[in-house]
């Protein structure tokens, strides 16, 4: 027997020793009475839009939970950060530093806003931003002009800095809050992955000026679709909350509008189910958290593969269980991809690295030589909570 026979077999038999044979997503939403009665609820008040009681609800909620003094419900992840951006103030021909292994909706955004994604390294604890290495780029590349940051080679404005908390796991915060104290950036952090994930006790989403978060259907929490913006910051917030509801200066029947604004707010409707998801979160989190360890005890004697595991000093809500072949078994990524498919357990490979797709080709980057090799080699795994219980 071969070892790509062999490893593909003994990854196959940990997953169903883990989770059983049945066919499994990736990763399914959990619903119950709680989800329906709220829904039926906002039906028969006839608010389904963004007008309604859900929204406000919601939004509390997640301001309570993130520990954000303020959260902004958007209709998706993307709109939240577009807006993020904006009211930080990245305008045109600004670069906006980004992963280069990141869903593409994070450079759409930036693009948005008429300004240029940058791409960065990736390091292999968290799958986030490479600090060590960036610092040295920014170093290289860059200096600090009337309080600004400025790419000597393109000339153009360095804005802001937007981290990924990769699958659930938490960026190197510290590391980026002393890099954009550094070099004059601002820190927006896109947390859509990392609802409930903490760093050093504190949540996600909470350490820029602004944070982003999604809740598509795929993610630990869903309204279907949706996203949210969190801040500290009154006026952010006031911003955000303008910017989203298409500018209008509130008025009884009146529409006046100040500024080119967006269509972005949540819809009552989406609120509703989002509350009721919000009430489980905790259970959730565990939920999935048990199936890591689940997992990890099936892959612990698998040589050739690791299973990623939260950064130190981090909690993370392990959204997507994730495996990483070292570096000799590459080759076969897409073997165990095949395999696991065609008895009906959902994996996936990594995003395609965001600097080779054909809206970004010419944007800036760094020589991504880690980011590469390491997309490569992961393969997400099923990751729903009800994998570990029933119901909820």
């Amino acid at each position: 027997m071969t070892k790509i026979n062999k490893l593909t077999k003994d990854i196959l038999s940990a997953i169903r020793e883990s989770i059983g044979t049945d066919p499994q997503p990736l990763h399914a939403p959990s619903f119950s009475l709680t989800e329906i009665n709220y829904l039926s609820e906002c039906i028969e008040s006839t608010y389904v839009s963004s007008v309604g009681s859900f929204v406000g609800k919601f939004e509390r909620m997640l301001a309570d939970y993130t520990g954000a003094k303020y959260a902004i419900a958007t209709v998706n992840g993307t709109a939240a950060l577009h807006v993020a951006l904006k009211i930080v103030g990245v305008s045109k021909n600004d670069e906006v530093l980004i992963p280069a292994l990141t869903f593409i909706a994070t450079a759409n955004a930036v693009s948005y806003c008429n300004a240029i994604p940058h791409f960065v390294e990736a390091e292999s604890e968290s799958m986030g931003i490479d600090v060590k290495k960036l610092r040295s780029y920014l170093h290289n590349i860059s200096e600090i002009k009337n309080g600004e940051c400025i790419n000597r080679i393109t000339n153009r404005r360095i804005k802001a800095i937007v981290p990924m908390h990769t699958f659930g796991h938490p960026s190197n915060l510290d590391d980026l809050l002393k890099l954009c104290d550094e070099f004059q950036i601002v820190l927006v952090e896109d947390a859509a992955e990392s609802l409930g994930s903490l760093y050093k006790d504190r949540h996600t989403g909470t350490f820029g000026a602004v944070g982003t978060l999604s809740f598509n259907g795929n993610k630990i929490l869903t309204t279907g679709g949706g996203g949210a913006i969190l801040t500290n910051s009154l006026e952010l917030a006031t911003q955000a909350r303008h910017l989203t509801t298409t500018g209008k200066l509130p008025h009884k029947w009146e529409f006046n509008h100040d500024v080119v604004g967006f269509n972005y707010r949540m819809p009552n409707l989406n609120a509703a189910l989002g509350c009721a998801q919000m009430e489980k979160i905790t259970n959730f989190i565990e939920l999935k958290r048990d199936l890591f360890c689940r997992y990890n005890e099936s892959f612990s004697n698998i040589k050739g593969v690791a299973l990623i595991r939260e950064p130190k000093e981090c909690r993370s809500n392990y959204w997507l269980q994730t495996l990483v072949l070292d570096q000799e078994y590459a080759h076969l990524r897409d073997e165990i991809l095949r395999e696991t498919n065609n008895v009906g357990l959902m994996t996936r490979p990594a995003w395609s690295i965001l600097s080779n797709s054909i809206p970004y080709a010419g944007s800036p980057k760094m020589d991504l030589v880690f980011t590469k090799t390491l997309a490569s080699r992961i393969i997400n795994i099923p990751s729903s909570p009800n994998l570990m219980s029933a119901s909820i």
